[in-house]
């Protein structure tokens, strides 16, 4: 079947049950925005998605001790299956207008556009013989936990073996919640004035937790009795800031760390200081490289002024590989359902981070963009102000992309697989792998005025 033919015999009816189901979707991005959570905290939005899901005649399957769920949509007819995601998390910008009082928590990322979007894909799906010349599967999951934030939060949920990885799409990976998925896609909302596919790839990253260890004294008194972890620290920023003429412009290495704490009395010498902080870089070993590098300066500062220093390092997220095929797919089809509305093919590499990056590890996956927010991205100015374009026509876009992947007994998705090389054989194998760039315990090790650095 022709993309003309399918556009012209087909397209509609998918078009049209998304706009049947318009004030639900409205109204989802309503709700899920007034009342935005951070990662692994997102109970109410997802109680209220649950809810949404199974009034729409759902069988989920939760999250176990977690937020999120699934659902698995057959067509009766043999074919792959499609992963299509939203996103349930927000950010913290206590600055914004629309923040949570308590908990600064504001969705300044989003996200609430996504959940929008998959609740208006859920309920079209419902439709009489919607699924009718579609063959496969189409998973939706409402995931929590993109945005790497909080990160002591996180790591106090692993400790308690709640969870054993930071991102929730790596999370439900390793538990095997995306057993069975052959495709995956989402559309993230976007400040710009277009759509957009991106065909070249975003950097990853991994998490770092940086505890600094002086020795406590009178800061006027007897500070010559202290070690000052504070100075220590910020010697070590000022060290990784005189390495980044050394990264390639090719790695995208991008390193921004943050004082989370930075001593508890100003009349005592600082005994104690911990820095958050990211190394983003465009593959694997791009970002092992640079974080040796960094970890080196981290602890020659400690050296020089007799601290200690713990360094922590977590896999945050893996690189995103866009595949080309299923950009291509999702371009023709944009062309069709939105001829008058702009496109934009971006070719260069990104430099922010997402977990969807580790699902392009194992399976062929797109994380493309739908226009309709206004402001600075994660800032205080962050609006969604088109529910029109970021809510409605993203939700079009998704389901016709996945009708045009399954039509014609999934010929096209037939496609997109048997172009697709992955990294890593399976989920499994892939999360094997990431557990091997875990690291942490103090650095350095004094033994008679002698010092031991181990990196």
């Amino acid at each position: 079947m022709s993309l003309k033919i399918f556009c012209e015999d087909i397209m509609k009816k998918y078009i049209d049950a998304i706009e049947k189901n318009r004030k639900l979707i409205l109204d989802t991005q309503d709700y899920v925005w007034k009342n935005a959570e951070t990662g692994w905290r997102e109970y109410k939005t997802s109680h209220y998605m649950e809810n949404v899901f199974e009034s729409l005649g759902y069988n989920l399957v939760k999250g176990e001790n977690v937020p999120g769920f699934y659902t698995v949509i057959d067509t009766g007819r043999e074919g792959p299956e499609i992963l299509i995601l939203g996103e349930l998390d927000s950010l913290i910008c206590r600055e914004h207008p629309d923040a949570n009082p308590e908990t600064g928590a504001v969705h300044c990322c989003g996200h609430s556009a996504q959940c929008a979007a998959l609740v208006g894909i859920a309920a079209a799906l419902r439709e009489k013989d919607l699924l009718s010349t579609l063959s496969g599967r189409i998973r939706l999951c409402a995931v929590p936990a993109e945005e790497l934030i909080e990160i002591d939060y996180r790591k106090s949920l692993m400790e308690k073996g709640i969870i054993s990885h930071m991102g929730g799409k790596t999370e439900f990976l390793s538990r095997g919640y995306f057993d069975g998925v052959d495709i995956a896609f989402m559309i993230h909302t976007s400040t710009g004035n277009s759509f957009m596919i991106q065909t070249s790839r975003d950097v990853g990253c991994i998490a770092k937790k940086i505890t600094y260890k002086g020795k406590s004294a009178h800061a006027g008194g007897c500070p010559w009795d202290g070690i000052n972890a504070l100075y220590a620290a910020t010697q070590g920023l000022s060290a990784i800031n005189a390495l980044r003429e050394t990264f390639r412009e090719q790695d995208c290495i991008r390193v921004h760390p943050i004082i989370t704490k930075g001593g508890s009395a100003v009349n005592a010498i600082p005994d104690e200081v911990t820095i958050e902080s990211y190394v983003r870089g465009a593959s694997f070993d791009a970002i092992k490289e640079a974080n040796d590098q960094v970890n080196r300066a981290l602890c020659g500062a400690a050296l020089s002024m007799g601290a200690n220093i713990e360094i922590e390092d977590i896999p945050g997220y893996a690189p995103l590989i866009q595949d080309k095929t299923l950009a291509e797919a999702a371009e023709k089809v944009f062309h069709k359902i939105m001829p008058s509305s702009p496109l934009t093919i971006k070719t260069e590499t990104g430099t922010a981070s997402t977990d969807m990056g580790d699902l392009s590890c194992v399976f062929p996956s797109l994380h493309f963009y739908a226009p309709g927010a206004v402001g600075t991205s994660h800032g205080k100015d962050y609006f969604i102000n088109d529910k029109e374009a970021s809510c409605v026509q993203s939700a079009i876009w998704q389901l016709s992309l996945a009708a045009y992947l399954l039509e014609n007994n999934a010929a096209k998705a037939h496609k997109v697989l048997n172009s697709f090389s992955p990294l890593f054989k399976s989920g499994k194998e892939y999360i094997e792998f990431l557990n091997t760039l875990s690291s942490s315990g103090e650095r350095i090790e004094y033994l008679d005025k002698k010092a031991c650095v181990k990196l």
